[in-house]
């Protein structure tokens, strides 16, 4: 399928301006983009051309294909809107060659617009009103004639039936009219928004009377940046502000060049339309006019509208930039290391209500619940610790997974209390993120899977199973409830799950599923399947036993050629009559390996994982006219590796003991610790006290980070220095670097001081090219856009 979408009867897309702009954009040749596009056309999925395309599309990455996709789906719809221009303008008969040019050199939706807006159907505006009643001459005539006195002109076009009876009247339609006409000049538009953007300032002044309930957006109660510097996360908490009636945000440029007369903008409508317009006291009369035509025209009628499409550009930046932040975190989380077929006891802590308890085996099946009361009200420790003494006997459980929320301090001492009791229990005690785990418990498909299982004992065993493996866990869970984004409630929806599924649908497939041990959510994010398949794939596993080779899966309703092709080589089957089923293989490469087999006289099961026996081959001997170098060699790997997991090896963090509450703390400690969040402004380190700790970009190394994720990611284990604590604010200030001065010992162990990485702490709030005040530093300012971010 070619580039071209069109549903024009007159004019039709350029697929070579598509394709053109897409290999710009993606620094790519054309034909690896247009074999990427036939695929993705196709209805290949994104897993399957990176793995088993790469001779198609020349290599394309998996982030450079969803890069592809993104992007082709603006262009097309750019595409779409001018031929839809193109061809309401001819309907018009006012298309002519030199504008016919322009739209088609238009290189963006803004661009489209603005050379559409003077042909663009209007609402009756107040132009129009004044050109009904016979105003327009009147424009022109004043625009045009350098003696024009405007008074006397106007007397001869008073309309008093259609509200012009006066000379000022008349004048004023006259101003609408012109106004009108420039705010529509395609060349005047874009050089003022570019000139604002570059040049312009966003301004936050809080709504008067709305101090008090606001109070988690001081920061911005009387703030001004430049548009051009403002990050992402910022611009999100300011437009939250907003949202919540908190903050009145303006744009314009700095106090002294708004102060100037005329304003610089003022100055440069009448100068890039060449009006003769004066704003000194040596003005003509019709001069002084036309001055005056400029002020209504950047004041009402450009002003307001570049305020909202800038705005908009800054949430669009800002949105795409906290989507990315999301995914890469999620990425992290579902490819962290999973603790293998363990049996694991999953602790759901709470207090009053108990802490809920799971004991799970090594393939991830239920085999007992308990709720123990250790805590107040019961205080019961005794039982409670013979319950748990006789799960992990009973079970001979390898893994106690507890769960990062409430009372996750008191429920780990309590683990620790039973080992020391029991030194004969041989296990391992983690602490596991429970995000997500009460959206998983109270899912359709908890209750499907556990229908006579009490909803808070759901969530534990999916935080039991969360430790054994993540992916398969998590997959069941909305992505955005998994928590590991910021302003993910603020953001384009739309955009936040199609790019989250995409991430979900990417670590699926790099890791590869046992289509007899799968969950139907699972087996959804495979390429090619969807939910209907997935549930088919478990109806006829259930019905007919495990599935012996990729073969049968054929057997199964609705499971064609096309949704083989795609998924075949991302679901494995171990113990399969085939070896290579458990591989990565794809079963149309098979042939390959057979020569390959044929070639050094071994079976599959002899050569796979072992290295040894390919030794002296030479990939570029079998490639033939379907399978290229690129193919064999993955083949070549695969074999030597088969079924490889990308994810790393399973460690956990150790909290220090007896560190259990932010008072606990004193700058200087050091502690071990796991990212439990990245943002653009630093990472959140889960210490085991029950609040994050926030180590800023600047306090991650002793270099330069330009992008925390080059340093740190979502479930790494770390060590941190405490740096300051706040514990009315409940913010803790670490950091990773190894040169920090000695901290401040702000009011003892737990300091009042605000929380901030010293020397580091640039200004956050206030006029940004002035200091800040201390509690405003980059730490404050950091800990503030996370407090608003959970609302």
């Amino acid at each position: 399928m070619t580039l071209t979408s069109s549903d024009s009867q007159s004019h039709t897309v350029d697929p070579a301006r598509v394709l053109r702009l897409l290999t710009a954009e993606l620094d790519a040749r054309p034909a690896q983009i247009q074999a990427a596009v036939d695929l993705l056309d196709s209805g290949a999925t994104v897993p399957f051309i990176a793995r088993y395309r790469k001779e198609a599309t020349g290599g394309l990455d998996d982030t450079v294909l969803r890069q592809l996709e993104v992007r082709l789906l603006y262009i097309r719809e750019l595409e779409g809107r001018r031929v839809a221009i193109l061809d309401a303008i001819e309907g018009q008969g006012k298309l002519d060659d030199a504008l016919r040019a322009q739209i088609l050199e238009a290189d963006s939706k803004q661009r489209l617009e603005d050379l559409y807006a003077p042909y663009k159907p209007k609402r009756r505006t107040r132009a129009q009103i004044a050109r009904e009643a016979g105003l327009e001459p009147l424009a022109d005539a004043l625009l045009a004639d350098p003696a024009a006195v405007p008074d006397s002109l106007a007397a001869g076009y008073l309309n008093a039936e259609a509200g012009f009876g006066d000379a000022r009247a008349a004048l004023n339609g006259a101003r609408d009219i012109l106004a009108e006409r420039f705010a529509e000049d395609a060349t005047l538009l874009d050089t003022l928004r570019t000139e604002l953007w570059n040049t312009g300032r966003i301004t936050a002044k809080v709504v008067e009377g709305k101090e008090t309930e606001g109070a988690n957006f001081r920061d911005w109660f009387d703030f001004s940046e430049a548009l051009r510097t403002l990050p992402s996360h910022r611009i999100l908490a300011l437009l939250r502000g907003r949202q919540q009636g908190i903050l009145d945000l303006r744009l314009g440029l700095d106090p002294e060049r708004e102060a100037e007369t005329p304003h610089p903008f003022v100055a440069r409508v009448a100068g890039i339309l060449d009006l003769d317009a004066r704003f000194d006291a040596h003005a003509t009369p019709r001069q002084h006019w036309l001055a005056e035509v400029c002020r209504w025209t950047w004041r009402v009628k450009l002003l307001t509208g570049f305020e909202t499409e800038l705005i908009g550009r800054l949430r669009e930046t800002a949105e795409a930039e906290a989507i990315r932040v999301f995914a890469a975190n999620l990425k992290d989380l579902l490819l962290a290391a999973p603790a293998g077929p363990k049996a694991v006891l999953g602790l759901d802590p709470g207090i009053r209500t108990g802490v809920k308890a799971a004991a799970i085996d090594a393939t991830g099946k239920l085999l007992e619940t308990a709720t123990i009361y250790p805590f107040e009200p019961r205080r019961d420790v005794e039982g409670s610790l013979r319950t748990l003494a006789a799960l992990v006997a009973r079970h001979r459980i390898d893994l106690v997974a507890i769960g990062n929320g409430t009372a996750s301090r008191e429920t780990e001492r309590l683990v620790a209390t039973l080992r020391e009791r029991h030194p004969e229990l041989v296990f391992e005690r983690v602490v596991v993120s429970e995000a997500g785990a009460s959206v998983y418990s109270a899912s359709e498909l908890a209750a499907l899977e556990f229908p006579e299982l009490d909803v808070s004992l759901r969530g534990a065993v999916s935080i039991a199973r969360r430790l054994q493996d993540p992916l398969a866990e998590l997959v069941k869970i909305e992505p955005k409830a998994i928590g590991v984004g910021q302003y993910q409630h603020d953001v384009n929806q739309r955009e936040l799950a199609r790019s989250l599924d995409a991430v979900v649908e990417d670590c699926v497939n790099a890791v590869g599923v046992d289509v007899n041990t799968a969950s139907a959510p699972l087996l959804t994010r495979v390429s090619g399947l969807n939910q209907s398949l997935a549930r088919n794939i478990v109806q006829w596993r259930e019905a007919n036993g495990a599935f012996r080779n990729r073969r049968a899966l054929r057997d199964v309703p609705r499971f064609g050629d096309k949704a083989f092709e795609q998924a075949a080589g991302f679901l494995r089957i171990p113990g399969s009559d085939n070896p290579l089923d458990a591989s990565a293989v794809h079963p149309e490469a098979y042939p390959v390996v057979e020569r390959i087999l044929r070639k050094i006289g071994q079976p599959a099961a002899a050569v796979m994982g072992n290295a040894q026996s390919l030794k002296g081959l030479s990939p570029a001997d079998f490639t033939d006219e379907r399978f290229g170098l690129p193919t064999v060699r993955d083949i070549f790997a695969e074999l030597e590796k088969p079924g490889r997991d990308p994810r790393p090896e399973f460690k956990t963090a150790r909290f220090k003991e007896g560190i259990h509450d932010i008072k606990d703390l004193v700058p200087g400690m050091v502690l071990e610790g796991v990212v439990s969040n990245v943002a653009n402004f630093g990472a959140f380190v889960d210490i085991g006290v029950h609040q994050d700790g926030l180590v800023h970009v600047s306090a991650l190394a002793d270099k330069f980070v330009k992008d925390p994720r080059d340093v740190v990611r979502v479930g790494q284990t770390v060590q941190v220095r405490v740096l300051e604590v706040n514990v009315a604010r409940k913010r803790i200030a670490l950091s990773m670097r190894k040169d920090d001065p000695e901290p401040r010992h702000a009011g003892g162990p737990a300091g009042t001081g605000a929380a901030r990485p010293g020397r580091h702490a640039g200004p956050r709030s206030g006029r940004a090219d002035k200091p800040a005040a201390a509690p405003q530093g980059a730490m404050a300012e950091a800990f503030a856009r996370l407090r608003p971010s959970k609302g």
